[in-house]
């Protein structure tokens, strides 16, 4: 690995490790909390880089395997005297199976990328507009059967009882190995082939890339890391249904991808920490502003339009991201040289 990518995966692993520390240094329960989504959001976001910072397809579908993730281990972890009432029309043969639940998200992440492997291949021959607009198509398709699957998910209604076994530590360590790993995807020969075939998609298919085969292999890869990270944020929460997983989150975490820059795992990582920022300053605002009764109606959506207005800002004066093309540890070493 080149020096400015050691000093890249340095600056971005000490990143992770300040965001598990600072919790335990301040000793505050709630700061523990958004620190834990926001190693949690790490995992999605960084998992999403992987596939569409390296193809160059942005993937709507990212957030319907997250919700595969969460309802495939919470499946086989909540306890089975509680299946009985959270879900009571499971099939016989997984009704008394039941798992840890860190082996749970495992197989929840495993779940999500074999779904991925089966149902992906065919959409990895497109392209541009019609690739953007298929991906759509298939969170609209995840998200149906999930919000159906009585016997699976409950259907529409809330699903309960998954055991509690998230915590910080544990999400800031797989969030540290999304980032591992999609620096070492990226530098891989099907990293450099793929970002190859997105900045010319003919001359390296001329070159003999098997794209939809590269494709395909990110988009695997992304969809673990989002299973992962679904069955990760189930075992948080522990309560969840299947609005959870569908437009609003995938906002966020497209905003968090975009904003930092959707080329760079940079990118990835330092969206995630402004956007999780700026999230819950504008979400405490909103709060004491409902609290205060400064207003005759109460405040509502604040959160939201100010994320879109960001996300517009940037794109207008950073069109690439705040880290568009290149990783930090070359950005410094860069400058360093210049003023030596």
């Amino acid at each position: 690995m080149k020096r400015g990518n050691i000093l890249t995966l340095v600056i971005l692993l000490g990143l992770v490790a300040l965001l598990v520390a600072v919790p335990a240094v301040l000793q505050d329960r709630l700061t523990e909390r958004i620190a834990t989504a926001m190693a949690i959001s790490l995992v999605l976001v960084v998992g999403l880089q992987t596939f569409t910072g390296n193809s160059g397809i942005l993937s709507f579908a990212h957030i319907g395997f997250m919700g595969v993730g969460a309802y495939a281990s919470a499946a086989i972890t909540i306890p089975v005297q509680m299946r009985g009432m959270a879900l009571p029309d499971l099939y016989e043969i997984i009704k008394t199976v039941q798992v840890s639940g860190y082996v749970g998200i495992l197989i929840g992440g495993l779940v999500a990328a074999l779904i991925a492997a089966v149902i992906a291949y065919p959409l990895m021959r497109l392209s541009d507009a019609p690739a953007v607009i298929t991906s759509f198509a298939l969170l609209v398709v995840l998200h149906t059967i999930i919000a159906h699957w009585s016997a699976v998910t409950n259907g529409p209604r809330t699903l309960f009882g998954l055991p509690s076994v998230t915590s910080l530590p544990l999400a800031g360590g797989i969030a540290a190995v999304a980032v591992v790993v999609a620096l070492l995807f990226k530098e891989s020969r099907i990293g450099l082939l793929l970002r190859a075939s997105r900045d010319d998609e003919r001359a390296a298919g001329a070159l003999g890339a098997n794209i939809p085969s590269l494709r395909w292999r990110a988009f695997i890869l992304s969809a673990l890391f989002a299973g992962i990270g679904g069955a990760l944020w189930g075992h948080f929460v522990t309560s969840f249904s299947p609005k959870a997983f569908y437009l609003k989150e995938t906002f966020v975490i497209l905003g968090m991808l975009v904003i930092g820059g959707t080329n760079t795992v940079t990118g990835a990582v330092i969206g995630t920490f402004a956007v999780t920022i700026l999230f819950e300053s504008l979400r405490a605002l909103e709060t004491s502003l409902n609290a205060a009764d400064i207003f005759a109606d109460q405040v509502v959506g604040l959160t939201e339009i100010v994320l879109a207005m960001a996300m517009m800002g940037v794109m207008f004066l950073k069109p690439g991201g705040l880290f568009a093309a290149t990783e930090i540890g070359p950005l410094l070493l860069r400058r360093f040289k210049k003023k030596g």
